[in-house]
């Protein structure tokens, strides 16, 4: 999926956005005004837009309701830190798909991007390959979110993404730690083992966060040989 970032904070742009939803898996450009949002439009095509409502040449609500005029299939996420009720009205009357509040959680801003790109239906949006069958935790989206036994999802890291489909890849069986750090970078010797500790705790913090009454994700250490995900 194909994202644009129209956000004029430099700092929050350059340093938060842009470098979260590329760990979170998607291709991303920033912008820092509509008049350049514009240009770049008429050169490259997107699939969603993340858009400040506070820009230095436009109201972000009329740049909405240009781009939905435009491209009706582009999906589109609003951003403010105004906390007024208008401001949501606003934006949804003005096309809006979706409405987060600043300081956006990077998580939840992937995780409204894919559920927005999966109800449009984008073409360019990752089929969804099922873990497992249903009823037991599995990844969706090409393997870029965790889902529970009931249906709640938790967007995944670059990382995270490629440790569970490795797991994955051996259900049932014991992964060794060599194995997956493998997965992680091309040059074993010089990770850190620890890290991927850290890594398996943020996976099962992650799913523990939508777990319900699905249970735990069955992610197992297996001592003197790395880890398991159960059948």
């Amino acid at each position: 999926m194909r994202v644009v970032v129209l956000e004029d904070d430099d700092d929050l742009r350059e340093g938060i956005l842009l470098p979260g939803l590329r760990d979170f898996g998607f291709d991303v450009i920033g912008l820092g005004s509509a008049g350049a949002l514009y240009r770049t439009m008429l050169e490259q095509a997107f699939d969603l837009a993340v858009l400040d409502i506070g820009l230095p040449d436009e109201s972000g609500l009329s740049v909405i309701e240009y781009l939905h005029r435009l491209f009706p299939h582009l999906g589109t996420v609003m951003l403010t830190a105004n906390r007024a009720r208008e401001d949501e009205v606003q934006a949804l009357s003005s096309g809006a798909d979706a409405f987060l509040r600043k300081p956006v959680d990077i998580e939840v801003l992937a995780l409204t991007l894919r559920n927005l790109a999966k109800r449009l239906g984008s073409g360019r949006a990752p089929p969804s390959v099922p873990m497992s069958e249903t009823g037991r935790w599995r990844v969706e989206s090409d393997g870029w979110c965790l889902v529970a036994p009931d249906g709640r999802v938790a967007a995944l890291t670059a990382s995270e993404r490629s440790v569970m489909k490795r797991l994955d890849a051996e259900r049932g069986r014991p992964v060794p730690r060599e194995a997956l750090i493998a997965a992680l970078v091309e040059d074993v010797s010089q990770f850190d083992p620890h890290r991927l500790e850290m890594l398996v705790h943020r996976l099962r913090r992650k799913a523990a966060g939508i777990a319900g009454d699905g249970g735990a994700l069955p992610l197992q250490a297996r001592r003197g040989v790395g880890y398991q995900l159960a059948i």
